[in-house]
């Protein structure tokens, strides 16, 4: 697990406080799913972006059916952080979404608890290589659908059978421009994960 910490005394008392623990989180998914508008949601510092606009070079290099309003782009990492407890504190790195940005993915996944599949249902088939990704690597992820305006809602177990998910693999909805829907799918996630680690 990556950040791992120590207690330590604190000075000037007898008292042993014990230092939050920290767990790197990706957000990952397709171009245009929201992976960027999921942390700024719900970060509690202002979150990093490196985003840059999307010029006439990426035409033909870039699908953006679907997503034609979408102007700018993650070029590296979107990194944000929220405080669950007074004892866990996530960090939140959202990954870039196009191909040509994936060799950032490896760096990024080192030493990650696991990750989130932000999926849009609008151009489903962009999740397939994020999923095979934390799949091949045995990183525990849950799908979170964002749901768009305008988009057709589905039912999660849709969703699972769409994205042929095994059972274990958390399917939710959410709306990742809210503060507390991005919360509660992180909630779900670690909880999930120390259900898992528990048995």
């Amino acid at each position: 697990m990556a950040y791992a910490h120590s207690d330590r005394p604190v000075r000037g008392t007898s008292a042993v406080a014990t230092m939050p623990m920290a767990v790197k989180i990706l957000i990952a998914g397709g171009f245009g799913a929201g992976k960027t508008t999921m942390v700024a949601s719900v970060s509690e510092i202002e979150p990093l972006r490196t985003e840059e606009l999307i010029t006439a070079e990426s035409v033909g290099v870039d699908d953006l059916s679907g997503v034609e309003g979408k102007n700018t782009t993650t070029v590296a990492l979107d990194f944000g952080r929220i405080t669950l407890t007074d004892n866990l504190i996530l960090y939140l790195f959202g990954t870039p979404g196009q191909d040509r940005f994936w060799f950032v993915w490896d760096e990024l996944a080192t030493g990650a608890l696991g990750a989130v599949v932000l999926a849009d249902t609008r151009r489903l088939d962009d999740s397939f290589p994020s999923v095979d990704y934390f799949e091949k690597r045995g990183i525990p992820f849950v799908v979170a659908v964002n749901c768009f305006d305008g988009a057709k809602q589905y039912d999660p177990a849709d969703i699972r059978i769409a994205l042929d998910l095994d059972d274990d693999v958390l399917v939710l909805l959410c709306d990742a421009r809210d503060r507390a829907s991005t919360k509660e799918i992180l909630i779900s996630f670690v909880e999930d994960l120390i259900r898992k680690a528990q048995r």
